[in-house]
């Protein structure tokens, strides 16, 4: 009886040894359960973001990609020269172009793949190591977005104002195109879409008093964040461009500050993009630049000259039309999406 009662105590005591180490062992691990489920699913997330950007950069990517391919045949010198049309043509600039091929060469790559890892590195080298989120600062923080005619300024606003709702920020859409027909209705639209109140002012109304009254309303329902959409204009138009400065001004004095001046350049205009960027940065202080219509563009070389040329830090991308194709800009993705094979 008592050899018996000693095997049970025996027993337990192994039991809950064991029951211990186990515990032990499952504390120690770093990630388990949902914690690791999170964690692949953000890497299943990045990978497929990098695979759609490298499809809907395929243009650009062609036409690079074919270059590198052919480095290597009987003669050298004007195979280096085609990678550097080639970059022109994708819109990094002649300037930055026989940089970047001045930048390879002296790297002394042996094979193709060793020239592909030799212009990521020179391509990435262009691009600052700028914070590359918003900006919000004043209660509530205030954004305009400038740009010229058709570049995708309502839209980009519409995506924004999606992202931040999604992500429990309050906001409220200010439509300062007051001379484009039918300009507030589209931003009105995004808005129902977004969730978000929209204030409009009336035909040829003074667009300043527009973002004045956004802000005022943002004031008093303590709302986060005021974006004001603008009427598109080209840069090389004076008084277009003083009324916008004034917009800017009245904004500041109204909310304290401009958290962000947003710049939208449509990426399928390339080089053209750099004189819109220079004018308008001239005009109202641009602090970063949004670039659309990536997607199906043999020019998305042009994000590398704005960076490298304007020293203007690339926010979002836009690579396609819903809200979800305005994707936060990643230089070391953006590269790769360039050169990938």
């Amino acid at each position: 009886m008592e050899l018996l009662i000693f095997a049970i105590v025996v027993f337990a005591l192994l039991g809950i040894g064991v029951t211990v180490v186990i515990a032990k062992r499952r504390s120690e691990t770093p990630e388990s359960g949902p914690a690791k489920s999170k964690k692949r699913r953000s890497e299943t997330t990045e990978a497929l973001r990098g695979n759609q950007l490298s499809e809907r950069l395929g243009r650009t990517r062609s036409a690079i990609g074919g270059s590198l391919a052919g480095l290597f045949g009987s003669s050298v010198d004007v195979e280096w020269g085609d990678l550097e049309d080639a970059l022109i043509l994708a819109d990094v600039g002649p300037t930055t172009a026989g940089e970047l091929v001045a930048g390879v060469r002296r790297r002394g790559p042996g094979s193709e793949s060793d020239a592909a890892v030799a212009l990521s590195a020179e391509l990435r080298s262009c691009f600052g190591d700028s914070d590359r989120s918003l900006t919000y600062r004043g209660s509530p923080a205030v954004i305009v977005v400038v740009g010229v005619n058709g570049a995708g300024k309502t839209t980009t606003i519409g995506k924004i104002a999606s992202n931040l709702v999604a992500s429990g920020t309050s906001v409220i859409l200010g439509a300062a195109d007051t001379f484009r027909a039918a300009a507030d209705s589209q931003l009105i639209a995004w808005g129902d879409r977004a969730g978000v109140e929209v204030v409009a002012g009336t035909r040829g109304q003074d667009p300043a008093s527009v973002a004045f009254s956004a802000i005022e309303r943002a004031k008093t329902d303590h709302v986060d964040v005021v974006i004001v959409d603008t009427a598109g204009r080209l840069h090389a138009h004076t008084n277009l461009m003083d009324e916008l400065a004034k917009l800017v001004r009245v904004t500041e004095r109204e909310a304290g500050e401009v958290s962000e001046v947003l710049l939208v350049l449509d990426g399928s205009t390339g080089q053209n993009g750099l004189a819109q960027a220079r004018a308008f940065t001239d005009a109202v202080g641009v602090t970063a630049v949004v670039l659309t219509k990536l997607d199906g563009s043999a020019k998305g070389g042009v994000a590398v000259a704005v960076e490298k040329e304007l020293g203007l830090p690339i926010k979002y991308i836009g690579i396609g039309e819903g809200a979800e194709d305005l994707i936060p800009f990643d230089p070391d993705e953006f590269v790769q999406a360039l050169i990938a094979p």
